[in-house]
């Protein structure tokens, strides 16, 4: 199911930046620290109370040259096509500007709630500031302060009653859905017209051709499968459309919608530091993971080349030393027959659970091979552990003292557990909780 997405708008220097590392720096959920694995600033996951969701800070999307009053319509125009609730950010300190009308006119133009948000109102005293902006139209104002951390918890509050209630989509259980990632032009459409045998996706050399997410219907030896095809994603620092950044935002609301992720990249070309980036998304988000090398056609190779590649994947991608490496050629169709087995294993996978009373006796094997780690004299003691949730297949191991499971000791856990249950292309979550 896609989370809902916020989107705050605004002219310059009202605070959007701000606001939206607020919101983002109260979430509860754990962030993996895991090299090469990293996030643009305009966009990332929050929580609030019981709400999981998307946030977009449209100040972050660099419009390079475009004038003052371009830039800001293209920033909420992304926001508009985007964005379930919209936030409207202006400057308490400064009162309505023409600019702040200039952007409530384009708002005026969606379907889409719009929540108005004051600024910089850091006291109590300065609330009687925020009446001027009833004349935008918005109904009542919100007054906060970014900097202070005041009032975003009703602000949020609001925001959170104008969430979706319930998913459109409407795919079947059995469906498997998968998607495709990865920068420009590495073949993702053309792979996408391999697999269904004709051509359902425009495919062009022109990078970025490929806009939205285009789902297809396919079934291949009586299993259904959902096709998500995503845009390219532009190395940061490029110059960018203002729809690159809008394909970014699609691609992962794909692999939110995703059971696999198909990491996409050019053999002919090479892995270069975008890719982990890329992938980092979906290894994040949870997700079944094939790392796909396409145009291997292009690749002059002799017996040895393949391993060779695959070892460097294995050695800029060792946060996805669990995904499967399928080589082929999107172009030739050689070898593409070999993928769709492959995102099956991965999908089962992905979707699997485990005994509880076979998953402790291997855990108990485990710790009699490598006994568990002390520290300061104080030894972890591990009494069982359940698996509490798929997709992905995730753990909880009660112990003694949470703070004694060393990273090291857990991820020796979950190598045990992969000997023994394989879970080959999906990522398996581990947590520590005290026995009460």
């Amino acid at each position: 199911m896609a989370k809902p997405t916020v989107a705050i708008v605004g002219r310059p220097n009202v605070g959007k930046s701000t606001i939206f590392n607020r919101i983002v720096g109260e979430r509860i959920s754990i962030v993996e620290d895991i090299p090469g694995v990293t996030r643009d600033r305009i966009y990332s996951s929050a929580e609030w109370l019981t709400h999981d969701f998307n946030i977009i800070d449209t100040g972050g999307i660099d419009l390079g040259d475009e004038p003052f009053l371009e830039q800001i319509r293209q920033q909420a125009e992304i926001a508009i096509d985007e964005a379930d609730v919209i936030i409207f950010l202006v400057n308490g300190r400064e009162g309505v500007t023409a600019a702040d009308e200039e952007v409530a006119k384009i708002l005026y133009k969606t379907k889409k709630p719009v929540v108005l948000a004051v600024n910089k109102i850091d006291n109590p005293d300065m609330r009687a500031d925020i009446f001027d902006f009833y004349a935008l139209g918005f109904g009542d104002p919100f007054p906060i302060s970014g900097a202070h951390g005041l009032g975003l918890g009703d602000l949020l509050d609001e925001a959170a009653k104008h969430f979706p209630k319930t998913d459109t989509e409407d795919y079947p259980e059995d469906i498997i859905k998968f998607s495709l990632i990865g920068r420009p032009n590495v073949g993702k459409s053309s792979l996408v017209n391999a697999l269904l045998g004709e051509d359902r996706v425009i495919v062009s050399n022109i990078a970025g051709t490929t806009r939205d997410a285009i789902d297809s219907l396919y079934e291949y030896e009586g299993q259904e499968y959902v096709i998500i095809d995503t845009a390219g994603m532009r190395k940061k620092g490029k110059v960018y459309e203002s729809t690159e950044k809008y394909s970014v935002l699609r691609a992962l609301r794909a692999i939110e919608r995703s059971d696999v992720v198909l990491v996409v990249l050019d053999g002919e070309e090479g892995i270069i530091e975008q890719d982990k980036k890329i992938a980092g998304y979906a290894h994040q988000a949870g997700r079944g993971v094939i790392i796909v090398v396409n145009k291997w056609d292009a690749v002059e190779k002799d017996e040895k080349t393949m391993k060779e590649f695959e070892q460097k994947i294995r050695e800029h991608f060792q946060f996805l030393d669990y995904a499967p490496i399928v080589f082929l050629s999107a172009k030739t169709k050689k070898r593409v027959h070999t993928l769709l087995p492959a995102i099956q294993m991965a999908s089962e996978n992905h979707a699997m659970r485990v005994q509880t009373n076979i998953l402790n006796d291997i855990l108990m094997d485990a710790i009699a091979m490598n006994p568990t780690p002390t520290d300061k004299g104080r030894r972890l003691k591990i009494y069982y552990a359940t698996q509490v949730a798929v997709k992905p297949p995730t753990f909880v191991v009660f112990v003694n003292d949470p703070e004694l499971m060393h990273f090291s000791y857990e991820r020796f856990l979950e190598n045990r557990i992969r000997d023994s249950f394989g879970f080959e292309g999906t990522p398996i979550r581990i947590y520590s909780r005290e026995r009460k």
